[in-house]
């Protein structure tokens, strides 16, 4: 099996990024991690939402090229069996493709309103009307998978794709100080404190590069 190339972009703004090195990490499937400059147009306009496809994160492995955190999901879970990226249960695996595919796909208003900002903490900060939709979806789904599964993660006591596809949302709601009922504060503090969203942290704090763009006082 050839080595696998993760290219992600920055660890401190990129949500993608981090939701595809959470799902390659989790596959257990060793890989070795390459960083898309800040300077690079194409990588500025992903992060600031004006081009229109992600192409980062990407999986370089065995001759494929997969830019799609879902489909990059999929195929390491196939690739690496019994890596526990989808739930085995069979309700539980539609569930959690459910939930990945609208976190996948939806909540625009939540991604303009809330960059992701690992450095940045703002107290009290107001949500905007148009976002408020989306965080109460996101509560909503948090809510149900916890009461099916007991928790602590998503789909019960180990992390699954789901809780990679939703680690960013749990970023957001820290730096944007958004409150949140006991259960899902409870839900974010887990993912806050899972080590490997930590060691992403750890490395998002210490990198260099500033997007002005999104270094902005609200």
């Amino acid at each position: 099996m050839s080595t696998a190339v993760l290219t992600i972009s920055s660890k401190n703004y990129s949500s993608w990024s981090l939701r595809g090195w959470l799902i390659a990490r989790l596959s257990g499937l060793p890989f070795e991690e390459k960083i898309a400059p800040l300077d690079d147009p194409s990588t500025r306009a992903e992060l600031l939402l004006l081009s229109p496809s992600f192409l980062v994160p990407c999986l370089a492995h065995d001759g494929l090229e997969i830019w799609d955190t879902l489909a990059m999901a999929e195929y390491l879970d196939e690739t690496m069996p019994g890596c526990g990226l989808i739930p085995k249960e069979r309700v539980a695996r539609a569930h959690c493709r459910s939930i990945c595919g609208e976190m996948h796909s939806g909540f625009a208003n939540l991604r303009s309103a809330l960059p992701m900002n690992l450095k940045a903490h703002y107290p009290n900060f107001k949500v905007w009307a148009g976002a408020l939709g989306d965080v109460e979806r996101i509560r909503t789904i948090w809510k149900e998978a916890l009461a099916a599964s007991k928790g602590p993660f998503l789909f019960g006591a180990a992390p699954t794709m789901a809780d990679a596809m939703f680690a960013p949302v749990a970023a957001r709601f820290t730096t944007y100080d958004v409150t949140l009922d006991p259960v899902c504060e409870a839900y974010r503090a887990t993912i806050m404190a899972w080590p490997l969203m930590a060691e992403w942290v750890e490395a998002a704090l210490a990198e260099p590069e500033e997007l002005d763009e999104l270094d902005v006082e609200f």
